[in-house]
């Protein structure tokens, strides 16, 4: 009985927009992957990556229209594709959903790239900043003035953390911290006289893109304590949606909770005094 039923449907012909919105969202959905790809394990250049990424989401935003006119055209013809139509839709969606979210932070969040703990004199690239220059990369001069007032608007609490531990430990427990996140380090110099700075560069990378972002840590002696500053700038697009403030203040929390919990310094043996009543050992 259900073949009689179904077979004036088979007769039906498939819809051809909606036969390319399924195609047009498939091939998106490769080329966006491939992208990410390519960007998170330095394939090729960003830029076109990035291009092409954008061209996934293009491509998905043309699918979602062909549905849309399939299945006016499939509730008009009675055609067959409904099930290619819901497809489309579905992993245009899944392509869609997480970059219309980061369109939502661009628009409510400042056009900054590049964050610090202190404006002033903030942390200096020094390795990293042979890898920013040419075009579309962010310099590794800080923005100065008009960035810093930005910053303080939008994030009011990044602040130079102080630890009540020596600078070297203080370096430390810092490195190690880096070390645990899988931050790519480039140099690392702990403190010396005369000035006893510590001094971290570190490569981060955004979660789902995975693109660069360069970190510089300051350590330095504060009486009997240390401060510690950090800073941390995205290579490319004059905004960062948010993330080199998320990082900072994550890793300010993790820094000050280790050096809260960090054991005390085992205090060195003192030097074993000659028994009385015995005679040093003649030459």
């Amino acid at each position: 009985m259900a073949r009689r039923f179904s077979a004036p449907y088979q007769m039906e012909p498939v819809s051809s927009l909606a036969v390319w919105a399924r195609r047009l969202a498939v091939f998106a959905a490769i080329a966006a992957v491939v992208s990410t790809l390519v960007v998170r394990f330095d394939f090729l250049e960003v830029r076109p990556a990035i291009a092409t990424f954008f061209g996934a989401l293009a491509l998905a935003g043309v699918s979602i229209l062909l549905a849309l006119a399939g299945f006016a055209a499939i509730w008009q013809t009675g055609a067959r594709g409904m099930a290619r139509i819901l497809l489309a839709l579905l992993i245009d969606v899944m392509i869609l959903a997480y970059p219309a979210y980061l369109g939502w932070k661009y628009r409510s969040l400042p056009k900054i790239h590049d964050i610090t703990t202190d404006a002033i004199d903030p942390p200096k690239f020094e390795t990293l900043a042979r890898l920013r220059v040419g075009d579309g990369v962010n310099t590794a001069v800080y923005a100065g003035l008009y960035s810093a007032e930005l910053q303080r608007a939008a994030y009011p609490n990044l602040e130079t953390v102080q630890v009540d531990l020596p600078v070297q430990r203080a370096y430390d427990i810092t490195l190690n911290l880096v070390n645990r996140r899988k931050w790519r380090v480039v140099d690392s110099r702990p403190p010396q006289p005369p000035r006893r700075e510590g001094h971290i560069e570190a490569v981060a990378r955004t979660e789902v893109m995975g693109l660069p972002e360069d970190v510089t840590i300051r350590i330095l002696p504060d009486g009997d304590g240390a401060r510690i500053d950090i800073r941390s700038a995205s290579r490319y697009f004059e905004s960062d949606l948010g993330s080199n403030a998320a990082r900072i203040a994550k890793f300010s929390e993790d820094l000050t909770s280790a050096a809260e919990n960090a054991p005390a310094p085992k205090p060195e043996p003192a030097p074993k005094q000659p028994a009385k009543g015995k005679a040093a050992p003649k030459k």
